[in-house]
């Protein structure tokens, strides 16, 4: 089996097409059939069911994909090692973060580390902290931003660095608690509230925060992107509880939530062993702290 036959598999899976898949692989259709068809002899059983109107994973074909990815990222670090011998004239650097990280300036990091490594693809990934955290388990990125919960992180993940940052209530103008400068949860039983979709880093954390409390919050709106949710504030829809730097960007009024103040952590993790680029990177993030 070969690894470039492992990697056609792949292109179909993804794309349920060989017509697609063929296009991704900058081969015909027809060497890619072939190139499939000698792998399910090599491996002796079909890996697809093929009909004139959908292409799909055979029982054999889904027992074969995790340990496809796995070969495929296996071949990609080994890949990245031999660049780093040539000084990262080469290679890739994928970073994954949740949508609402602003204690780091990720986009100026980024530029600088292209400055000094132009010949480094790199990747940018924003995800809820679940999905991000199974990438970097998989390898499918090198560093990651989560939002840190209470759910202890897995031993195969390695903390670079934590940043704690203080959260906030946010109102709209006018709101009766705009001007209160200081709240406590208690206040808030009546308010309803606009919150992030459920499973993502502040959502879990804002949600244990207020079970701590033993507040029942009523949602009133749930969203996905932090520029609806402070939109719908803005608008007068309900109140929010957000990290602090993200309230002073979305320049709505902002009350102080106790004393002491809750927080949340950011943390920055990676899965040992970092390759090059990566350690490139943290590098490049040392000399700005």
């Amino acid at each position: 089996m070969e690894l470039r036959q492992v990697e056609h598999f792949l292109a179909v899976t993804d794309h349920l097409s060989f017509t697609r898949a063929a296009e991704t692989v900058g081969l015909s259709q027809s060497a890619l059939s072939s190139s499939i068809r000698s792998l399910e002899r090599e491996l002796g059983g079909e890996l697809f069911s093929r009909s004139t109107r959908r292409v799909a994973l055979t029982v054999a074909g889904e027992a074969l994909l995790p340990v496809a990815r796995q070969l495929v990222n296996q071949a990609r670090r080994a890949k990245e090692a031999v660049v780093a011998v040539s000084e990262l004239t080469g290679g890739r650097l994928a970073v994954g973060t949740v949508q609402t990280l602003s204690s780091v300036d990720l986009p100026a990091l980024l530029a600088g580390f292209r400055r000094a490594h132009p010949g480094v693809q790199i990747t940018l990934v924003e995800a809820p902290t679940a999905r991000l955290l199974d990438q970097v388990r998989a390898g499918d990125l090198h560093l990651a931003y989560l939002a840190r919960d209470a759910t202890p992180l897995p031993p195969d993940v390695l903390v670079v660095e934590e940043r704690v940052e203080e959260l906030v209530l946010i109102t709209a103008p006018g709101h009766r608690l705009a001007t209160a400068g200081r709240v406590v949860l208690a206040d808030l039983h009546a308010e309803p509230f606009v919150d992030f979709q459920a499973g993502m880093g502040l959502q879990t954390v804002v949600r244990e925060l207020c079970a701590r409390e033993g507040l029942a919050r009523v949602i009133s709106c749930r969203v996905s992107q932090m520029d609806q949710l402070l939109a719908l504030v803005g608008h007068g829809l309900g109140v929010a509880i957000v990290p602090e730097p993200v309230a002073l960007r979305g320049g709505l009024p902002i009350a102080r939530l106790g004393d002491p103040a809750p927080t949340r952590t950011i943390a920055l993790v990676t899965r040992p062993p970092v390759n090059p680029a990566a350690r490139a990177f943290l590098a490049e993030l040392a000399r700005t702290r």
